[in-house]
């Protein structure tokens, strides 16, 4: 594709610099290719370096040069510093990173024709994967991209990231397009709003889930925090898209003010009166939930296969996505009941021969953790025991608040390592404990959680959060294999002599 094309229409093409690179012809050089890590350059690429808070793109122009870039993105504050070689053009641009999503959405033009996001502290990846169950239930060719990497037909590929960098985005976006996939759910991280990595996706409708205290460590406050999220309304929802809104939580009021002066139309959800798709009853069962949604004015009984009112708003939502591209309301809702939950949220992973569950979840924040302790609850004949632990080199302020949750919710609370990353693992314990000092606590994760299986009797539930779908365990900065799945499996099996 043409440089000329790439940045056509963009406000940097009246710069009289470029001005006078396009009389140079400059700009009819063809380019082969986008990107903003120097390492992946390639001849006739184009470089977009971004300025970040660890590593500063600007410091690999160089060798993006010596690679092959033959054009550079970059702050304009860069244009006057910079001695760049006579093939190489300078496109001035002091927000690069919306410069490098926009044009790898004309680099990769191809979209599903329909794509909806969701964004929130917790569900995003649910609420996801429960869109394009149901899409597929009505007969769509439908995928799900996020923290999963790509799920389709039951099949998952690609890296697991809530939103991918907008190069790799488009370029998968182009894929399932040309791959027959019309139907697509993406998950919208508040790092990936921020940073402009879904700028250029055609999203025609939108959810907001919750949100709850998460990554302060980035955003510095709640406040900033939800702004980024709103974005997603206010900046790459489309005029005339559907915003797809919980009434239960304290922002409703301000993403329903934000969606109508856009032209959005709002489609809400949850338990308050006057909720376009609401939840009148829920009652548990051995199974799951029996429903009595009102939608749009009609009842409609339906039993969902999966267990906790946070599992029901987010069904909720996905019918809201759903809804917003298709009139047919008995058959979204039957939908449900053939609903199978996500990868390592409140998934059921082991069983002893006495009856006990062990549950594997992805809770690695305050409210979540307390949601899916709370969600679980009903379900519990004995005792509700819980191995959780706090990642390091995040927001420290939420370690004591998850151990409160987790101490308020379980019968017994195990405290353990999850992700320390590069902190001492005794420091993360000991800030957590500040809020469970009741808590027993167990260093090692494997070893945690092989105490909390030998902990249970007929009627107890394990629930061991944290890691959810996760393969790993950053210890150092270096990823060693761990799963909570296999591990509960193993515990299980080694304790009783098999996994019924």
């Amino acid at each position: 594709m043409r440089l000329s094309d790439l940045i056509n229409g963009d406000r940097t093409l009246n710069d009289p610099r470029l001005a006078a690179l396009a009389a140079m012809g400059v700009l009819d050089r063809e380019i082969a290719g986008l990107t903003a890590d120097s390492r992946n350059v390639q001849p006739g690429f184009l470089f977009t370096a971004i300025p970040g808070t660890r590593v500063d793109g600007r410091q690999f122009i160089e060798d993006a040069v010596e690679r092959g870039a033959v054009a550079i993105v970059g702050p304009e504050a860069d244009a006057d510093r910079l001695s760049l070689p006579a093939e190489v053009c300078l496109i001035p641009d002091d927000n690069p990173r919306e410069r490098l999503a926009r044009m790898a959405a004309k680099f990769f033009p191809r979209q599903p024709e329909t794509v909806v996001a969701v964004t929130g502290t917790n569900g995003k990846t649910s609420v996801a994967d429960f869109t394009r169950q149901i899409w597929r239930v009505l007969g769509h060719e439908a995928a799900s991209l996020g923290t999963l990497g790509i799920l389709r037909d039951g099949e998952r590929s690609g890296p697991g990231l809530t939103t991918p960098d907008p190069v790799d985005l488009h370029a998968a976006l182009q894929r399932l397009a040309d791959d027959g996939v019309d139907h697509l759910a993406m998950e919208a991280s508040s790092h990936g709003l921020d940073q402009h990595r879904l700028d250029g996706v055609m999203v025609r409708a939108a959810a907001f889930t919750n949100l709850s205290r998460d990554h302060l460590d980035y955003h510095g406050t709640m406040e900033a925090y939800f702004r980024s999220k709103a974005t997603l309304f206010e900046r790459i929802l489309q005029p005339g898209g559907t915003a797809v809104l919980n009434l239960d939580i304290p922002e409703a009021d301000r993403l329903i003010e934000i969606a109508r002066r856009r032209g959005q139309r709002v489609l809400s959800f949850g338990t308050a009166d006057g909720t376009d798709i609401q939840l009148l009853r829920m009652v548990p069962t051995p199974t799951g939930l029996d429903l009595h949604l009102l939608v749009l004015d009609r009842i409609h009984p339906v039993t969902l296969p999966l267990a906790g009112l946070f599992q029901v708003q987010n069904a909720l939502a996905a019918i809201g996505l759903v809804m917003a591209d298709m009139d047919e309301v008995d058959a979204i809702v039957a939908a449900l009941a053939e609903l199978r939950g996500v990868p390592g949220r409140l998934e059921r992973v082991a069983e002893t021969p006495s009856g006990a569950a062990v549950y594997v979840d992805y809770a690695h924040t305050p409210d979540a953790l307390d949601t899916v302790l709370k969600a679980i609850r009903p379900h519990v004949d004995g005792r509700l025991i819980t191995v959780f632990g706090c990642g390091g080199d995040r927001d420290p302020g939420k370690r004591p608040l998850m151990a409160r949750a987790a101490a308020g919710n379980a019968d017994i609370a195990i405290l353990t390592d999850d992700n320390p990353r590069t902190e001492d693992p005794g420091k993360i314990r000991a800030d957590a404990r500040v809020g469970a000092p009741d808590a027993i606590e167990i260093g090692g994760r494997e070893d945690a959680i092989r105490h909390g299986v030998s902990l249970l009797r007929q009627g107890d539930v394990l629930v061991v959060a944290g890691k959810g779908h996760e393969q790993g365990q950053d210890v150092g900065g270096v990823i060693r294999p761990f799963d909570d799945a296999d591990v509960s499996r193993r515990a299980v099996e080694d304790l009783t002599g098999g996994v019924r």
